[in-house]
């Protein structure tokens, strides 16, 4: 979903969601000449959305390229790197077969047909116009049989292989077999790696190289879905695989957790635990038994003696029950975390602060927008959600303490992505040092 600018207003095509309708044989495509890459598929399917809009009747399409770089996820600023993916988009060779009565027709072309970018004069935006090949052109944009994909998932996906499987994955979630087609090693290795120069390829490769690794990123991508690899074999090797769909089931209404303690989430992250592990382990609802664990791990690390892997550790000790549940009023009894006095722990301390201040920040902005473009917001932060932090979302949106954290933080780095440098973590010390002398009743702005 195109994001709306927060010093500007909602743009047209920010208000809807952009779903392409996507041909079922151009889902697998096997290159025969060049390759396909992330990019060049999140690219292509963008340019498909934005001509599926204009209509099959149009000659060729044209869109601000500001709007189809937002919308294909691209993430870089520099046109010439831009350029290079629609370039191998016109010299991929692609071809397929289609029935005609008791006959087949084959057909091969490029992907894309003349393209155009045409640089803004006197304030006009940049636009890019494209064309298809006459020969595929109707098939593209007018499928008879098609599978809707939304954009935004390019932006979720690491891999070439993972985008394939999840489109492969959409299209035959609602088959009756739930099964993919069944094609030998070499043909599969093509269409995940978006290659056409593989050959000879080693399947034990492959599988733990891209089929392992896509199918672990797919399953924590996609809420609908995840898939299994059926290998079929000769002998002792594989020469044929394919893949079964299988649905997630939705999570029961009345088994959504109890709303997550803010505070045990933060003294879980003070001992080294990360944000997506301690989400896992207060979603257990063990809250007394992981004070109990967690007090034995701050008491190590105060004696100088800390555990090696807070999480694995706490993880350990909940399975096994080997340290008691807390006491109520052992949340009042912990005793405050040490302040730091190296020098690396200081600048952890102030980055904190840094971070802190940043999220108020993006709440202040965000509180400026108009509904329109905060639910524009609120729902690509909802894309990036998974497990009961997501149903809380659902359920609260930024009014939840835990959710509202964890979306201004999320928005604070959307709209300041770069790392502070020393200078700035100077003055916000300086800003922060001035408020506090300046006493309660003083704000810095």
């Amino acid at each position: 979903m195109t994001m709306p600018n927060l010093t500007g207003e909602l743009s047209e095509s920010s208000l809807l969601k952009p779903t392409v309708a996507k041909a079922n044989e151009a889902i697998a495509i096997r290159p025969k000449r060049g390759k396909l890459t992330l990019l060049t598929r999140r690219i292509y399917n963008a340019m498909l959305f934005h001509a599926q809009q204009q209509g099959v009747e149009q000659p060729r399409y044209t869109v601000p390229l500001a709007v189809l770089i937002t919308d294909a996820h691209f993430s870089s600023n520099n046109t010439q790197v831009f350029k290079g993916h629609i370039r191998e988009m016109q010299t991929t060779l692609i071809e397929w077969h289609d029935s005609i009565g008791e006959g087949r027709k084959w057909t091969s072309c490029q992907l894309l047909g003349t393209v155009t970018i045409e640089e803004g004069i006197r304030g006009r935006p940049c636009v890019i116009t494209w064309t298809y090949p006459d020969a595929v052109k109707e098939w593209l944009l007018k499928p008879q049989h098609y599978t809707r994909l939304l954009l935004e998932v390019s932006a979720r996906v690491r891999s070439h292989a993972t985008a394939v499987l999840y489109e492969l994955g959409s299209r035959y979630l609602t088959s009756p077999g739930r099964l993919t087609m069944r094609n030998g090693v070499a043909w599969w290795a093509a269409v995940l790696t978006g290659r056409s120069d593989v050959e000879g390829i080693d399947y034990r490769i492959l599988k733990r190289d891209t089929l392992t690794k896509a199918l672990a990123e797919l399953e924590v991508v996609s809420d609908e879905f995840f898939m299994e690899l059926i290998e079929h074999r000769r002998g002792r090797g594989v020469e044929e695989f394919q893949f079964r769909v299988i649905p997630k089931k939705p999570p029961a209404a009345n088994l959504l957790p109890a709303p997550l303690d803010l505070g045990l989430l933060d003294r879980l992250m003070a001992v080294g635990i990360k944000q997506r592990d301690a989400q896992e382990i207060l979603a257990s609802g063990l809250d007394q038994e992981i004070l109990g664990v967690l007090a034995h791990i701050e008491q190590r690390i105060a004696n100088g003696s800390p555990v090696r892997s807070a999480a694995a550790y706490m993880r350990d000790a909940l399975k096994r029950g080997y340290i008691r549940p807390a006491r109520p009023s052992d949340r009042e009894n912990v005793q405050p975390r040490e302040a730091h006095t190296s020098t690396a722990g200081l600048r952890q301390d102030l980055a904190e602060s840094w971070s802190r201040h940043q999220s108020a920040r993006a709440r202040n902005a965000y509180e400026a927008l108009d509904e329109d473009s905060q639910a524009a917001h609120r729902e690509a932060f909802g894309q990036t959600l998974s497990g009961v932090v997501a149903r809380k979302w659902q359920q609260e949106g930024p009014k939840g303490k835990l959710a509202a954290t964890l979306f201004f933080a999320w928005l604070a780095r959307q709209l300041w992505p770069d790392a502070p440098t020393d200078s700035e973590l100077l003055q916000h010390s300086l800003d922060q040092s001035a408020q506090a002398a300046a006493g309660p009743g003083h704000r810095m702005h």
